[in-house]
């Protein structure tokens, strides 16, 4: 069953360069290769979501310029609602993406428009928002606007914190699910990620925390914890070419398998699977998988580390605030 998922977020193009290593301060290096793609957080979301099989809608602000029509051409050929991906005044969003040899990157993201991404996007695409099964945001657009959308939210709302910032308590309140690496887990919840995955479960179980917390964990894939119970999904073993989208590809791959209606561990499973298949490729989209391919290799269980029930509130159905 296709679900229908809105992205608000950004779209920025990619400059994307190839190095033997990443430069260090002070050192100039020379690029192997040089691509313009297609990217930002919330436009890679989207474009996951879409190969994944939901039917998606893009809220967003490009600028009057080229790069703004690369995107929007880009999000089109997905068969991604445009509608809502309007111009405004200023240039669209560029990211400066550097990738060495050993698929570790460096990125430096210029806001443009995606700054101009306010409140007011919200409430023109309202009943759009209101209607989705799940709603994704991130943080490359104003936090105002991503609380607007929280609260116009009522099926599911994910929000992937990146870049990374403390978070208003009554934001945090309203997430349904969170998905923060390991950097954005200590940021937004204010420890290190533990070394006994276990112990999720306590910072989660905090009041104010969103029911379910999501920790991606690169090549270990993620730890799901949702009504206290920590689970732990292992990826599939590939041959990587860069990491750059393979975090999106997580996120928009678990927002379509919710709006689908799957149940959070089997759409955990297939994000991670998704997110690995990603990094096949260079680039932020040129590697996110069809879903037939996720599920040809994407693995029929995980692992329960931990167990503290709390509540019998069930990510991912069409009821859900």
């Amino acid at each position: 069953m296709r679900g229908r998922v809105v992205v608000v977020g950004s779209a920025n193009l990619d400059l994307v360069t190839v190095t033997p290593t990443l430069p260090v301060p002070g050192e100039t290096v020379l690029a192997t290769s040089y691509r313009e793609l297609p990217g930002g957080k919330g436009s890679n979301q989207a474009t996951a979501a879409a190969r994944m099989g939901a039917d998606v809608s893009f809220v967003g602000r490009r600028g009057a310029d080229a790069a703004g029509n690369i995107l929007t051409d880009a999000l089109t050929v997905e068969g991604i609602d445009v509608t809502h991906f309007a111009v405004a005044d200023g240039p669209t969003g560029r990211a400066l993406v550097m990738v060495d040899d050993a698929a570790e990157n460096s990125i430096i993201v210029v806001q443009g428009t995606n700054a101009l991404v306010t409140p007011e996007a919200v409430d023109e695409a309202a009943a759009l928002i209101a209607d989705a099964r799940v709603v994704v945001c991130q943080l490359e657009v104003p936090v105002a606007t991503v609380l607007a959308a929280a609260r116009t939210t009522t099926g599911t709302f994910v929000l992937n914190p990146a870049p990374a910032q403390h978070l208003p308590e009554e934001l945090l309140a309203a997430v349904s699910v969170l998905v923060v690496n390991e950097t954005e887990y200590e940021t937004v919840l204010g420890s290190p990620i533990p070394d006994d995955l276990s112990e999720i479960a306590d910072v989660a179980g905090r009041p104010g925390m969103p029911e379910t917390v999501v920790a991606t964990l690169g090549s270990r894939g993620a730890a799901v914890c949702h009504q206290g119970t920590v689970t732990v999904v292992a990826p599939p073993t590939v041959e990587v070419v860069d990491t750059t989208g393979a975090g999106d590809t997580f996120v928009g791959a678990l927002a379509a398998e919710l709006a689908a209606g799957l149940d959070l561990a089997q759409a955990a499973r297939h994000a991670v699977t998704a997110a690995s298949l990603s990094t096949r490729s260079l680039g932020a989209t040129q590697g996110m998988p069809r879903r037939d391919e996720v599920v040809d290799v994407a693995p029929p269980s995980s692992e329960s580390v931990t167990s503290r029930p709390r509540g019998n509130h069930q990510v991912g159905t069409p009821t859900e605030a």
